[in-house]
């Protein structure tokens, strides 16, 4: 089984493609992931990577995805894969389903996580990070007791960089020019794609999600 994760920054597929790999026991594939074991190991593929890399150059798709088809490889033949973060885009999507033949797969399931724009821009730029304690606030939907004060440690937080209202505003540009078309790429596709609504409760969420897997096909999730 591959499934694939879509959806904008903010939406928290990550945290619920996180909880849904424990409780299946699959494999999750990120890019960011392959790429540093790759530099790490010092493959052939991963040290053209780092040339790129060095240079101040994106990676190319075909090097990505030829990253992915070394990681799908080296996996049992039933192993669930779920990707995360990649594709990104129309031509990345298209080169991933031409390159899943070659080591007997294809993509089963696509899953979007949808929210209102404007509460993604609350979920990212309401964030404080607090450097001593590592705890991470939201000042709409989870404030610290003291406005600007970790309640663990006492001391102030930091509004990082990149949750500051610009960046996160450039974020979601990005992600619309370039991840939305990818929505009706695989809305054409063979397999299936599940709208999930990320505007809820995290478990809310997570449990949507899981009956949407059995329904749509026929995967039971079990566990926390």
């Amino acid at each position: 089984m591959v499934a694939i994760l879509l959806g904008p920054p903010g939406v928290g597929k990550g945290t619920q493609g996180d909880r849904l790999v424990k409780a299946l026991g699959w494999q999750k594939v990120a890019t960011g992931d392959l790429l540093r074991a790759a530099r790490r190991e010092g493959s052939e593929l991963g040290r053209k990577a780092q040339s790129y890399m060095d240079a101040g150059d994106l990676v190319p798709d075909d090097l990505i995805v030829e990253l992915v088809k070394e990681k799908l490889a080296g996996l049992p033949a039933d192993a669930g894969v779920l990707f995360d973060g990649f594709p990104r885009t129309v031509p990345q999507a298209e080169a991933l389903d031409a390159a899943l033949p070659s080591v007997d797969r294809k993509v089963d399931v696509v899953i979007l996580f949808e929210a209102p724009a404007d509460v993604l821009h609350q979920r990212i730029s309401g964030r404080r990070f607090s450097p001593d304690s590592g705890r991470i606030y939201n000042i709409y939907f989870d404030p610290p007791e003291e406005e600007g004060v970790c309640d663990e440690a006492g001391t102030p937080l930091v509004h990082r960089d990149d949750d500051q209202p610009e960046t996160v505003a450039r974020r979601l540009e990005v992600y619309r020019k370039q991840t939305e078309p990818l929505v009706e790429y695989y809305e054409e596709a063979s397999a299936p794609l599940l709208r999930i609504d990320g505007d809820q409760e995290m478990q809310e969420v997570q449990s949507d999600l899981r009956s949407a897997l059995a329904r749509e096909v026929g995967i039971e999730v079990e566990g926390a």
